[in-house]
């Protein structure tokens, strides 16, 4: 491939950056796998009382699926600037979000039961919730990097998978909690 002008282009910083992305994205899996799955160290577990935390995390959710909403709104209005930062505070809430997460589940006693009428239903949002809120951070971290570094063709390209996925983890999060607490 090469620019107007016949130039090759230089993929090489792309390239650095997906795979940091990549790394960044199966580190933070794994980090959050072990601390649903794996043991704590003595006395960790419900040392600290975490139990606003859920509705913390389902606050930051909110705020991020409407910076979402309002990111999309604006990049369909032309208002580009307004888009970027929309989608660099939801990034930047998703991240604060993440946080919280790590630190409810390393100081929680365990998960939370549901204990309602809909288990077949709370359990496939779950399900679906967990697998896509894995997918998600690699790209959402890609769409974001490609938009801010001004690569629009490709940002466009996986921009709306992006965002479907995004808003349904942000949405499911927020039920996941209200169903479970």
């Amino acid at each position: 491939m090469s620019t107007a002008a016949g130039q090759p282009l230089d993929h090489r910083p792309r390239t650095r950056a997906q795979r940091v992305i990549y790394a960044l994205s199966a580190v933070v899996c794994a980090v959050v796998a072990f601390l649903i799955l794996g043991p704590r160290p003595e006395g960790v577990a419900g040392s600290v009382d975490v139990s606003a935390l859920p509705w913390v995390n389902a606050g930051l959710n909110s705020a991020t699926t409407l910076c979402l909403v309002a990111g999309f709104v604006a990049i369909k209005t032309g208002r580009t600037v307004l888009h970027k930062r929309l989608m660099s505070t939801a990034l930047g809430l998703s991240t604060v979000f993440l946080g919280v997460y790590i630190t409810y589940h390393w100081f929680s006693a365990g998960p939370v039961h549901y204990e309602g009428s809909f288990r077949g239903l709370y359990l496939f949002v779950l399900a679906t919730h967990i697998v896509l809120a894995a997918a998600i951070l690699p790209l959402a971290l890609t769409t974001w990097f490609r938009g801010w570094t001004g690569e629009v063709v490709s940002h466009r390209r996986i921009a709306p998978a992006t965002l479907g996925i995004w808003l349904y983890v942000t949405v499911t999060g927020v039920l996941i909690v209200w169903m479970v607490h």
